[in-house]
């Protein structure tokens, strides 16, 4: 059975990219480019991990991952942030509202893949 992941990122190239990587690895991978496109998406299937930037167009990750974390369908659901914010304070925010991972951009790749793999 395919692992599937959602990528939460507006960035086009770094969504190019990290789908590459991803499927080389066999993991399905959805992409949404705004926060409210999450919620259309998990109706439909509920992926087994979210790769989600902090700053996207219309609701911040960080409010993102709080309201994954409110709702009983997706509290459990494993999250990883991915952003330019890179100060400490924001890293503890990020892991504070729920996020299992945090990496910073710009991102090692292999630490990235490793880093799904764990939190998987």
């Amino acid at each position: 059975m395919l692992v599937r992941i959602l990528v939460v990122e507006d960035d086009p190239s770094l969504v190019e990219l990290l789908c590459y990587n991803l499927k080389a690895e066999g993991y399905a991978v959805t992409t949404a480019s705004e926060g409210e496109q999450v919620s259309l998406l998990l109706d439909e299937e509920l992926p087994d991990l979210v790769i989600l930037d902090w700053t996207l167009p219309d609701i911040s990750g960080i409010e993102l991952c709080a309201r994954l974390r409110r709702s009983s369908k997706t509290a459990h659901l494993p999250i990883i942030m991915l952003t330019a914010r890179s100060e400490e304070t924001d890293r503890v925010r990020g892991l504070s509202t729920g996020a299992d991972d945090y990496i910073v951009k710009p991102f090692s790749v292999p630490e990235l893949l490793a880093r799904v793999k764990a939190v998987l």
